[in-house]
């Protein structure tokens, strides 16, 4: 992918001018590959930088001794890897950030927000701006998250975090970041089943699915 377009897209720098991304934010970062697999951040990493996602899928997981993982979160194309850590006091890691497929980042420094003089103080204001919405916005799907987690049943576990996506997509039919296993990992649950109760809950009535794809019937959708 282009990526000054790509650059135009990503929420931290959609306002900025063509010219102030070519002149300015441009020259401050290069660009990086990743192998599926091959782990971009590890748990106590230093991080300082910010990483715009250009092509392919993130991870961000916990992984156990035992081999076992727990999916946080999927970051896809557009979207900025690092938020939540560059502007902690430590900017370590506490988790893994692994590659799911090939995948294009543009790193850039995180002091290309936080020190005046190198982008215009207006820019750089409005970027940081986002940044902290972007942060926030993070926090708030943690918090999401914990609610599912609290769930002690799979079914449970499921109605919430589908009512959730309703709520954020404003409709009963919606397309959901994850494949079945990645689903299962999120809600950390056991795979098979998560199938065994959707399937289950289909012939109930109670939703219906294809694939990532999936309609609530008769759900009286609260706000989460």
């Amino acid at each position: 992918m282009d990526v000054p377009m790509a650059l135009q897209k990503n929420e931290l720098f959609a306002h900025l001018p063509d010219t102030v991304i070519q002149r300015e934010v441009l020259p401050q970062g290069y660009l990086q590959t990743f192998q599926k697999g091959q782990v971009v951040i590890s748990p106590q990493q230093k991080v300082d930088r910010l990483g715009v996602i250009l092509t392919g899928r993130i991870h961000i997981m916990h992984l156990f001794p035992s081999g076992q993982y727990s999916l946080m979160s999927v970051l896809l194309p557009m979207k900025v890897l690092g938020a939540d850590l560059v502007c902690t006091r430590s900017q370590r890691s506490p988790y893994h950030a692994v590659a799911a497929l090939s995948t294009q980042v543009f790193s850039l420094p995180i002091e290309l927000l936080t020190q005046p003089g190198i982008l215009r103080e207006e820019h750089r204001l409005q970027a940081l701006n986002q940044l902290l919405t972007l942060i926030s916005q993070e926090n708030m799907k943690k918090e999401y998250r914990l609610a599912i987690l609290s769930q002690k049943g799979l079914r449970e576990r499921i109605l919430v975090y589908l009512t959730m996506q309703a709520n954020k997509h404003q409709k009963n039919t919606f397309t959901i970041p994850f494949s079945r296993e990645e689903m299962a990992s999120f809600l950390c649950v056991n795979r098979s089943a998560l199938s065994h109760e959707l399937s289950l809950m289909q012939k109930e009535g109670l939703l219906s699915f294809q694939k990532n794809r999936f309609t609530l019937h008769d759900q009286e959708r609260g706000t989460l």
